[in-house]
């Protein structure tokens, strides 16, 4: 037996759901929420790791860099799932934010588990995606013992590259390797060893914080509004009216029309409807300020 995995908090037997299987579905499911409404505390008390690593991210991603999520299994695919969220939600180049499971993208669908030990797998990647030291790269294990993500770490670490991990245990083996390690514990799981319950809820909830924590402080947001969001349907283009009418105060009709001169660019509409200014203007305005439309409406206002 492994000493190691047998020690983890995540790998231990819940005495508070020993005899699930003997619960009515009623009782079992209260098991479950139950347990589940723990997950946010352990989360809340890793806040002080969380914004260290949304202030790497901020730096990084600012000064050119790029942000990679590497994982096995569970904690793989929600990195590839955080990742896919942030060009529809922010604007984002697909390229700035990246997620990678252990086996591929066929591993999304299907259990390709065995990935998970490959070191010469983890090494791979960091080559194939090109790291360097201005990049940033996320290791997520609920264990912190996948080989996988351990070597792809230590590689990136060796060219450069800013190292973060997602753990559900203290004292990882891979707490060894990372600049800042993010290690909500959730404790025994409602069913032994299934981390894609509370450790999944907790690694979800981790990654959200830091793709849009980050991405707030890039300027994706107007106060707490999507402003970058891709209005690429018919629910993202209404949407995209209604976020111009909470900036500006316009009705539907003219916030519309803004959005089409502005060529379905929501913050770029805003920022004409608050500056006057006309499109290429406007244009310019926001690449003065990196994209911040508070400070580009700020700069206009001040002259």
């Amino acid at each position: 037996m492994d000493e190691y995995l047998a020690g983890l908090t995540t790998e231990k037997i819940n005495p508070n759901t020993q005899m699930i299987d003997e619960c009515t579905t009623e009782e079992m499911l209260d098991l479950f929420n139950r347990e589940d409404a723990t997950v946010p505390a352990s989360v809340a008390a890793e806040i002080p790791q969380i914004a260290k690593a949304v202030d790497i991210l901020h730096r990084r991603l600012k000064d050119g860099g790029r942000m990679f999520y590497i994982g096995a299994g569970t904690s793989g695919r929600l990195g590839v799932l955080d990742a896919s969220e942030c060009p529809p939600t922010f604007g984002t180049d697909p390229e700035l934010v990246q997620g990678y499971i252990a086996g591929g993208d066929t591993a999304l669908r299907t259990s390709i588990e065995g990935f998970e030990d490959s070191e010469e797998e983890g090494i791979a990647l960091i080559e194939r995606c090109r790291v360097t030291d201005k990049d940033v790269v996320i290791g997520i294990s609920a264990s912190g013992s996948a080989a996988f993500v351990i070597a792809g770490l230590k590689k990136a670490a060796e060219l450069g590259a800013a190292t973060i991990g997602v753990v559900n245990n203290k004292q990882s083996k891979m707490s060894e390797f990372c600049d800042v390690c993010i290690a909500p514990v959730v404790g025994p799981e409602v069913i032994m060893g299934s981390t894609r319950m509370k450790a999944g809820t907790a690694q979800k909830l981790v990654l959200n914080m830091l793709t849009t924590g980050t991405m707030v402080k890039l300027g994706k947001t107007y106060n707490n509004l999507m402003v970058d969001l891709k209005a690429s349907n018919k629910k993202l283009v209404n949407r995209s009216v209604r976020i111009i009418q909470a900036a500006t105060g316009a009705d539907a009709e003219k916030a519309a029309e803004y959005l089409r001169l502005a060529s379905m660019n929501c913050k770029l509409a805003i920022m004409m409807m608050k500056s006057g200014l006309g499109k290429q203007e406007a244009e310019q305005a926001l690449k003065v300020c990196d994209g911040s439309l508070k400070a580009a409406v700020r700069m206009c206002a001040a002259k």
